[in-house]
């Protein structure tokens, strides 16, 4: 047996320290590991602390913004997709709503999905101090944008008021009290009479009564003094005043556009030859203000008998105030009345009215009148199986027609139309 003394287990090389191990021949024949190469200085770097924190932070940065993007994506496409509302719905913003508020009062709604994706688009998009007060109509499955536009443009649901021609004024403020959309109190003091303009008013939940009340009578005032600056320069009327209680009477009167100005011309003649204009509606005006005469209530003989400040078979010249609101188209023909001699008027039992210069013509005419309300009620009573036509409701009732006038016009109260005979000064 041999002793190595010269190296480590491999040949050629002594071994200075620690025993001799022995080795098999595989082992003896295998290289051995050399000796590392040194630590570079960057994966020294690699392991401090700081680049780890700054990989970790750009890793989080990097979901951030994906899934920022993710986010955004998605909730684009939310903003722009059809609404969960099946049938839509009408919305109120009141005055002084912030958009966090409108977005989860759409939401409790179901208008839309999710009220921060509104929120966050009207914000993005600059709309926040943009979405207007008032009430919207919004579509079946309108998308949030649909509603931000909609919301922006300021396009509210409107609503309408009709003052009809001949109400007086206050039974036109009970069509404004009878507003659910408006808010407010009624004015406190009733307006004068003839002061309600005549027309159709739209406006948005939420304006007041006493705005609507204002405006028509803003309306009124500007329409009577732009029709009295074009009128007749041979007019007997004094003031805007007289004007607008004649031309309340000529509403009244006839509902006819194309009478108008002929009925306007009777008054005009009567009152410039000092006659007693004799207006149905006047009395009807002095028994019942503005309340108004109760439908199933007629004229009867001795209602013209009583004396009022409004009975104009008892007074001569016009009423102290009108007795309605007069219309644009009255108005007009009062201020420019036709040219003729006519002092009387007889209704034809079509919805118009014959005219006469002379009280013998209108005699004449009344008679015909008479003798056509006879005929139909003949008639009338024929065809339901009496014997006779039904009893007047009283000995004292006249033949009313045109909503409560007996529609003999001027001078025909009496059953021979000379009532008006002995007027003529």
């Amino acid at each position: 047996m041999n002793t190595n003394t010269g190296g480590g287990g491999e040949f050629g090389q002594r071994q200075t320290q620690g025993p001799i191990v022995p080795k098999t021949a595989a082992e003896a024949l295998r290289p051995e590991a050399g000796t590392p190469p040194p630590l570079s200085k960057r994966s020294r770097a690699s392991r401090s602390q700081i680049v780890v924190f700054l990989n970790f932070f750009l890793s989080v940065a990097i979901l951030f913004v994906l899934a920022s993007g993710a986010a955004l994506y998605f909730g684009m496409e939310a903003f722009v997709e059809p609404g969960p509302s099946a049938n839509g719905d009408t919305f109120l913003i009141k005055p002084n709503t912030g958009v966090q508020e409108i977005a989860d009062q759409l939401e409790r709604r179901n208008l839309i999905s999710d009220a921060r994706i509104f929120r966050l688009g009207v914000r993005a998009s600059g709309n926040d101090q943009s979405l207007k007060p008032g009430e919207y109509a919004i579509k079946p499955h309108a998308s949030m944008r649909d509603i931000m536009d909609l919301l922006k443009s300021g396009k509210s649901v409107m609503y309408s008021l009709t003052i009809p021609e001949g109400l007086t004024v206050e039974q036109a403020l009970e069509r404004v009290a009878d507003q659910e959309a408006l808010t407010g109190a009624m004015p406190a003091a009733m307006p004068p009479e003839g002061s309600i303009a005549t027309d159709t008013l739209r406006y948005p939940r939420g304006y007041t009564r006493q705005q609507i009340v204002d405006k028509l009578l803003a309306d009124q005032k500007k329409l009577v003094e732009e029709v009295w600056a074009h009128r007749a320069p041979d007019l007997p009327i004094a003031n805007q005043q007289d004007f607008v209680t004649l031309a309340s009477i000529v509403e009244k009167e006839t509902g006819r556009g194309d009478e108008r100005s002929r009925v306007a011309a009777v008054f005009l003649n009567r009152l410039a030859k000092g006659m007693r204009l004799q207006s149905d509606p006047t009395i009807i005006y002095g028994l019942f203000g503005g309340k108004g005469k109760p439908a199933d209530r007629p004229i009867y003989q001795s209602d013209i008998d009583k004396q009022t400040p409004y009975n104009t078979y008892l007074i001569k010249g016009l009423p102290p105030t009108p007795i309605a609101n007069p219309g644009r188209a009255a108005l007009e023909a009062v201020a420019n009345p036709s040219k003729t001699d006519d002092l009387y008027f007889v209704a034809d039992g079509s919805g118009g009215h014959v005219f006469a210069a002379t009280l013998d013509e209108h005699n004449q005419n009344v008679a015909r009148y008479r003798a056509l309300q006879k005929k139909q009620a003949d008639a009338a009573a024929k065809a339901s199986g009496q014997t006779t036509a039904p009893a007047a409701p009283d000995d004292n009732a006249t033949g009313g027609t045109d909503g409560g006038s007996t529609g003999v016009g001027p001078g025909a109260a009496g059953e021979n139309g000379d009532a008006g005979g002995d007027d003529a000064q």
